[in-house]
């Protein structure tokens, strides 16, 4: 599964790579993915060679600090990458997204937690598990952690793990925070059944009574207002953008890159194909037909909304970071339109799954898969309609938002 993505010397001594050839390295990467995505289903996980083949294009260091030999690139990049691959397979994508998106989260820890992730390691991924369902004892110098989390995408292949929890206070009180363990402190349950999505491997993680030091843990309160602990030594402004109002693109982006892979198989399926039944007219050119026409119409349209939408959001967050902390209203903003996007690709990818036909329904067809993934991803509670939809409307209406931006 070997790529070649250029004759450039070894990867800490190239020079930093444009957003353009990140893209297409993240293309290549695509194709690999759309061949073995029967395969990473079947498996119910990415495999490591195609893990191996991110690492080798550097593609978990976009947003990673130069200072720890990353290419230190915002969201905007992030993102293209991200639904680049995900056009190709959405599991793996979304395992792709979630490896990615955590050397941005590092960026804002403790700086001898960085230290610890990085030192040994420049090309360390995480899996996380936010539902706070275990349990932290403060212990002397840390904490004792256990508990069972789930959804822990992409941990097959982890170096880390984050889970969340509560912080126990010197004054008895709690608040919300992250623990960040080395992979040999956690067990992984095969837990991972399920209709879409289900290359992720997105298993359970156990941790029994595991001590995880201080500075192995953060506050969430802290993040959620671009104040985490890291910023203070890399000073790039992107590492001071509210941990909501980025974070939960990692998990639109895959879902704009499935929409894009339905649109171009069921637009190659389409070219090629005559209809055989009497009630469409039988020889006909399915291509010919008007309502299949508006139906890539309202894909196209609906794949277009929903990145001009998170890119809009993403440039005025990172602007809005460099000069101050972003408000509330721009927080609860992205929160909404994360979740509209989201409602957006699922929009793109019924439309053409409506048209295909019997034709689309095979297990070896790209667009169902498309199709199960897609509505898997949605089903996340961060981008949840009902929900995120709700919280806006309360803000809108001046009451107190419930729900977490």
């Amino acid at each position: 599964m070997a790529v070649a993505f250029g004759n450039e010397p070894a990867l800490q001594a190239a020079a930093k790579p444009s957003p353009a050839e990140l893209v297409a390295r993240a293309d290549k990467i695509a194709e690999l993915a759309r061949a073995h995505a029967l395969e990473t289903e079947r498996n119910r996980t990415v495999s490591p060679e195609l893990i191996a083949a991110m690492r080798e294009a550097g593609l978990f260091r976009v947003m990673q600090p130069e200072a720890f030999d990353g290419f230190e690139y915002g969201y905007d990049v992030f993102v293209d990458v991200v639904a680049t691959i995900s056009a190709g397979d959405g599991s793996t994508g979304w395992v792709y997204s979630l490896g990615a998106v955590h050397p941005w989260m590092f960026a804002g820890m403790p700086l001898q937690l960085q230290h610890d992730i990085w030192d040994d390691n420049r090309d360390a991924i995480a899996a996380v598990s936010y539902a706070p369902t275990g349990k932290a004892e403060p212990v002397d110098g840390g904490y004792r952690v256990s508990g069972r989390w789930g959804f822990a995408s992409g941990c097959d292949n982890c170096d880390w793990a984050i889970v969340s929890g509560h912080l126990p206070r010197a004054d008895g009180g709690k608040v919300p925070g992250f623990f960040f363990l080395p992979r040999r402190d956690v067990a992984i349950d095969d837990d991972w059944f399920t209709m879409g999505l289900a290359g992720t491997g997105s298993k359970s993680f156990i941790i029994d009574d595991a001590f995880v030091p201080y500075h192995c843990t953060v506050n969430i309160p802290d993040l959620l207002v671009g104040n985490p602990p890291g910023a203070q030594v890399n000073r790039n402004p992107i590492y001071r953008q509210p941990f909501l109002a980025v974070v939960p693109s990692c998990l639109v982006a895959p879902q704009i890159g499935m929409a894009r892979g339905a649109l171009q198989v069921f637009v190659e399926q389409v070219k090629e194909r005559r209809t055989r039944g009497a009630v469409a007219g039988g020889g006909n050119s399915m291509a010919d037909f008007t309502a299949v026409q508006m139906r890539v119409g309202e894909a196209a349209a609906c794949i277009d909304a929903a990145e001009l939408l998170l890119h809009r959001d993403l440039k005025e967050t990172e602007a809005l970071a460099a000069s101050a902390a972003p408000a509330m209203d721009l927080r609860l903003r992205n929160r909404r339109n994360h979740s509209f996007a989201s409602r957006l690709s699922v929009q793109a990818v019924d439309a053409l799954f409506a048209a295909a036909g019997g034709a689309g329904l095979g297990l070896q067809h790209p667009l169902q898969r498309f199709w199960r993934d897609v509505h898997a991803a949605a089903a996340h509670i961060s981008v949840n309609w009902d929900v995120v939809g709700a919280m806006y409307g309360q803000y809108v209406f001046g009451l107190e938002p419930k729900g977490q931006y």
